[in-house]
């Protein structure tokens, strides 16, 4: 049976293009073109993956995105941004987008990221077993995080994180007083491989490094220059 893919793009001469060119790749191509009607297509039916652009009329991708994800946590989203949309990438990651790619892009990278997005999407998650080995929290210093109940605390105050905010610090504390590199942190946590594009995760860092090391005195998020970030209790 072919993969089905819904293309929500409101620029005709481009969803017309991915669906012949989808559509000799094998896939079972269908084609929205506003924000509304693609959203009525997205929780009408099932589907493999969908590719989203983030500017739509009626009803803008981002959003289309959060109303997907209400209803459905586990079909892959390819988000369609602008070439320096770094914003729109970050607000489409944080609401569950698989991965994204940037206008104009070669049909070759597209597909290269659909296959990547469904494969991610079938891996096998922990077993109950793995999981119960992992520690009841995390802490670095004064900070704690709970993963199972995603709740993190520093001195006694609660911190709100959003769903990815959350995810980089869990990722971060899991791997306390190492290095991490830029690319190796994009494609641990949102699960795709680097492409030359790290600056999300240097703003991800930035938002996190704001409610947890905001107004304390001893800063637990390093910036490792040249090379990416680590967190750890003291300097070394």
């Amino acid at each position: 049976m072919k993969k089905s893919v819904l293309v929500i793009d409101d620029e005709e001469k481009i969803s017309r293009l991915l669906q012949l060119e989808l559509s000799h790749e094998g896939y079972a191509v269908e084609i929205a073109q506003t924000g509304k009607e693609g959203l009525e297509k997205a929780l009408q039916h099932t589907w493999n993956i969908i590719i989203l652009d983030v500017m739509l009329p009626e009803i803008n991708g981002v959003e289309v995105l959060k109303q997907i994800r209400k209803v459905d946590k586990h079909t892959p989203v390819i988000m369609v941004t602008a070439r320096n949309a770094t914003t729109d990438k970050v607000s489409g990651l944080d609401e569950g987008a698989n991965d994204y790619i940037t206008k104009p892009f070669e049909i070759e990278e597209l597909l290269a990221r659909m296959r990547a997005s469904m494969r991610h999407q079938l891996e096998p998650k922990a077993t109950s077993s793995q999981e119960e080995d992992k520690p009841p929290y995390l802490q670095v210093d004064s900070l704690m995080l709970e993963p199972k109940t995603r709740s993190v605390v520093r001195e006694g105050r609660r911190i709100e994180l959003t769903p990815k905010e959350f995810d980089l610090l869990h990722y971060l504390m899991e791997h306390k007083n190492q290095v991490l590199q830029r690319d190796q942190m994009i494609q641990d946590v949102w699960g795709f491989d680097f492409v030359g594009d790290t600056n999300v995760v240097d703003v991800y860092i930035r938002y996190v490094r704001k409610k947890i090391d905001h107004g304390y005195k001893k800063k637990l998020i390093k910036t490792v220059r040249g090379v990416g970030y680590c967190i750890r209790e003291e300097d070394h």
